[in-house]
């Protein structure tokens, strides 16, 4: 789970697992596997690196 904030500025927790797309347009639009889309005040560039840092994060608790 990342935390993003919406564009009103409520603080919300994406299932990170769910993302399909981030793009600029010039907002940053971050696209659900399911097909819902959602507008936060992060940079595209901030949203890959909270989905990429819960990635390692997950990975290091897996038992082989």
């Amino acid at each position: 789970m990342i935390r993003l904030t919406r564009l009103n500025g409520r603080p919300f927790v994406l299932n990170a697992e769910q993302i399909k797309t981030v793009e600029e347009t010039p907002d940053t639009m971050v696209t659900l596997l399911g097909g819902g889309q959602m507008v936060v005040q992060e940079t595209m560039e901030e949203v890959i690196a909270r989905a990429v840092e819960y990635a390692r994060m997950v990975r290091s608790f897996q038992v082989y």
